[in-house]
């Protein structure tokens, strides 16, 4: 089989259209996955133990299972339920809590880091739970978190080809359609794996200029 140029332009327009889905697939995953990972980080330091050991049994039940497993879990078990979802939702909540639980471990690396002279200080003054960790806690823990977090940004990107198992009209789901339509899969899985090469080196060179910034802003070298 040899490359055909032509067909390559042909194609061209729509695996950039499925590109900006996978973008945007990424983008709200590793959203949910930020936020949803902070809860679970903190949720993991409560005084009460029943939530402490619930959440960490969560997580750790969300990081040994395969990603891919929860997706369909998530699309097709939750029907069984009651609960329905289109595929893009499926796929989203499926990726937030499974990088989630990654970056909870993140976030709590970060967390105690912070000197325990810190800790202490916000209790001497009065401070409520939330004002230490607003005020206090996390501007000191998320700065040394930004190389994890930047490397399972990557990781939601490069694993945007699982939701395809259910639909999700992403770039991987987008060149095997099209693959099977014209009984060429050269050219689209090319175009597949040099844009999560280049996406991928420009994400993971932003994320290292992006973590110097911050390590200059706080004075840390």
């Amino acid at each position: 089989m040899h490359w055909d140029w032509q067909f390559t332009a042909e194609i061209l327009p729509r695996m950039l259209w499925a590109t900006v889905n996978t973008l945007i697939a990424s983008g709200l995953g590793y959203a949910i996955a930020a936020v949803l990972g902070l809860v679970f980080a903190i949720a993991q330091r409560t005084p009460l133990r029943p939530v402490t050991v619930t959440v960490r049994e969560v997580v750790e039940f969300l990081r040994s299972t395969p990603l891919v497993l929860q997706i369909f879990f998530v699309y097709y078990v939750g029907p069984e339920y009651g609960v329905s979802l289109s595929p893009w939702v499926a796929g989203m909540i499926a990726i937030g809590l499974h990088y989630a639980a990654y970056l909870s471990e993140v976030y709590r690396g970060g967390i105690e880091s912070v000197p325990k002279g810190q800790w202490e200080a916000c209790t001497a003054i009065n401070l409520s739970t939330v004002q230490t960790y607003r005020r206090i806690i996390l501007p000191q823990a998320l700065p040394p978190s930004v190389a994890g977090m930047g490397n399972y940004l990557i990781s939601i990107f490069k694993d945007t080809p699982m939701l395809s198992v259910i639909g999700v009209a992403e770039l991987m789901q987008a060149a095997t359609a099209i693959g099977g339509q014209n009984y060429r899969y050269l050219e689209p899985y090319t175009i597949v794996g040099v844009v999560f090469l280049i996406i991928s080196l420009f994400s993971a060179a932003t994320i290292r200029s992006f973590e110097a910034w911050i390590r200059r802003k706080l004075g840390m070298y």
